[in-house]
């Protein structure tokens, strides 16, 4: 029994691992594939495309994207019991919800993109990119629903596996058809005597990989349903459980679940589509011109977000992981088992982000020179980068912890914390531009001040109801002072790089490369993982081994 119930701890940490392997997969193709989109589109164009993905990003919230999650603590806390028959029939009405809710939503915004792109972003050349993502919100409302089926019954490959190929079709997509489009918007410009033509059509062009490699993503996804149809089928059949929920009950179930996951979700994120409206009205109102507005927030949006996302992608994938691993250990009354595993994944974060927060913050200007060039404003996007960096700890750990108190059934706290952070998150974001005349950084400020109020608030709630405190020394000290080893070799062998090579590129990649060993070395040496919790790593047995033969542990 106790071979099993490790097994089962250990089985939480893979599929969390290869989950979050994966959204770091994805980030690193999106990092690769925007940086020629960013060189074709420029900070403008960059504007035009993340005005349109942010009001597309808001009305995904809104009507399918906490399907995924829903759906999975649904289907596991069935799974848990045993009942195959009812968590299928779950998955079957969900499909129908997505379709509906997607399919509102979906017209909605290709009929309203004119509305959103003046009204609410404040940026109407977006209209068009609006209009073409438009039909996504469909596709990825019904793939939701297929990836939260399986991370329900506790498998994250095919989610994972979806992901990199969603990925690896819109980069594909985003890079010709921006091109292609942007130079036949170069075209009209000339032929119309306009200056926005090529931005806005280069917009459009880059969105329309996002519907491209979700329609690749759900396709691949109904072929691993059919292929195992018949093993799913088999599984059903031997269910002798008569408890299965009607249709009527299951919509309820979902409405109660979505619902709050929803205004989490939506408040949470929505301070991106704020932070865009109130920045560019307030910079109008200072005598601002459009196209330098457009230009600084193609800057955060293009460069510096890009970056920290990185990372943050992480947190994000041990969150989905954790909701259905929670819910099992809550339904099974196991509060020792929920208190383990939200050990495991805040230490797992913290071992990620906070490296990444440093490695970020020392090499910002070699990082965007080698992604974007030396361009006229690097110095700009370097100190956003600078200064911004902590928020790739914040938002991570926000992020987990929005996840676990999801997970422990705790559905309305994420949606309160969010809310009190965002009210403070504009009134500061306001008073930094208007009193402090920071413009664009003020921005940052505010969204690093946002994630560590909801750090703050969420760990709070966390302590109270699961009666837990976080060990400190090995999930925050250690990575710290082995982040601040690893910072300072790569610093002075960038230096020394630059100073005898003269190649910014081949000095940035040794340094980073130097970053991960010293780290590694580092954070085993100062015991930050012990050798249990590294098995529980996607080939953590060869890691081991290779600390060993090292006397690294």
């Amino acid at each position: 029994m106790a071979k099993k119930n490790s097994k089962r701890k250990s089985n939480y940490i893979v599929q969390g691992s290869i989950l979050a392997a994966a959204s770091i997969i994805v980030r690193i193709i999106g990092l690769v594939y925007r940086v020629p989109v960013t060189r074709i589109l420029g900070p403008v164009g960059n504007s035009y495309y993340s005005a349109a993905y942010e009001v597309y990003s808001m009305m995904l919230l809104i009507s399918s994207f906490s399907l995924p999650l829903a759906v999975s603590k649904l289907v596991s806390a069935r799974m848990a019991k045993g009942r195959v028959k009812a968590a299928y029939k779950i998955f079957k009405c969900t499909l129908i919800f997505a379709l509906i809710s997607g399919g509102i939503a979906s017209l909605l915004v290709f009929f309203g993109a004119g509305f959103f792109s003046k009204v609410v972003v404040n940026t109407p050349q977006s209209k068009l990119a609006l209009q073409v993502l438009a039909p996504t919100i469909l596709v990825v409302a019904l793939m939701g629903c297929v990836r939260g089926y399986f991370q329900g019954l506790g498998s994250m490959v095919p989610t994972a596996v979806s992901q990199i190929v969603e990925q690896v079709v819109n980069a594909a997509v985003s890079i010709g058809a921006a091109w292609a489009l942007f130079k036949y918007g170069t075209r009209l410009d000339a032929l119309l005597s306009t200056g926005t033509a090529a931005y806005a059509y280069g917009a459009a062009g880059s969105t329309l990989g996002t519907g491209a490699g979700a329609l690749t993503g759900l396709v691949f996804l109904l072929f691993i349903i059919f292929a195992y149809s018949r093993v799913m089928k088999k599984r059903r059949q031997m269910d002798k459980s008569d408890s299965v929920e009607s249709t009527r009950e299951i919509y309820y179930l979902l409405f109660v679940t979505i619902f709050p996951v929803i205004l989490s979700t939506a408040v949470y994120n929505i301070s991106g589509i704020i932070d865009q409206g109130v920045f560019k009205h307030l910079m109008v109102s200072k005598q601002y011109q459009s196209m330098r507005i457009d230009e600084l927030w193609g800057i955060f949006s293009g460069e510096y977000k890009l970056l920290t996302n990185v990372p943050i992608a992480v947190a994000s994938a041990m969150a989905s992981s954790a909701i259905p691993a929670l819910t099992r250990a809550r339904v099974n009354k196991d509060r020792r088992e929920m208190r383990r595993k939200t050990e495991n994944a805040i230490r797992f974060v913290m071992v990620v982000c906070i490296p990444c927060a440093v490695g970020l913050s020392v090499l910002a200007e070699p990082v965007l020179t080698l992604l974007f060039g030396a361009k006229n404003h690097i110095q700009l996007s370097a100190s956003l980068l600078q200064m911004g960096s902590a928020s790739v700890v914040f938002y991570g750990m926000s992020t987990l912890t929005n996840g676990i108190l999801q997970g422990m059934d705790k559905m309305r706290l994420p949606v309160i914390h969010a809310a009190v952070s965002l009210v403070l998150h504009v009134a500061l974001l306001v008073l930094l531009i208007l009193g402090a005349n920071l413009n664009i950084y003020a921005v940052v400020w505010a969204n690093i001040f946002f994630a560590f109020l909801m750090c703050v608030l969420n760990s709070r709630s966390i302590a109270r109801y699961m009666r837990y405190r976080q060990e400190i020394v090995r999930t925050f000290l250690v990575p710290l002072a082995a982040s601040a080893i690893m910072g300072a070799a790569a610093f002075g062998i960038h230096k020394g790089l630059m100073a005898t090579v003269k190649s910014n590129t081949v000095a940035t990649l040794s340094a980073c490369a130097v970053a991960v060993v010293v780290y590694g070395i580092s954070l085993l040496l100062l015991k930050g993982l012990k050798e249990e919790e590294i098995l529980g790593f996607p080939k953590g047995y060869l890691v081991v081994k290779i600390a060993k033969k090292l006397h690294l542990m």
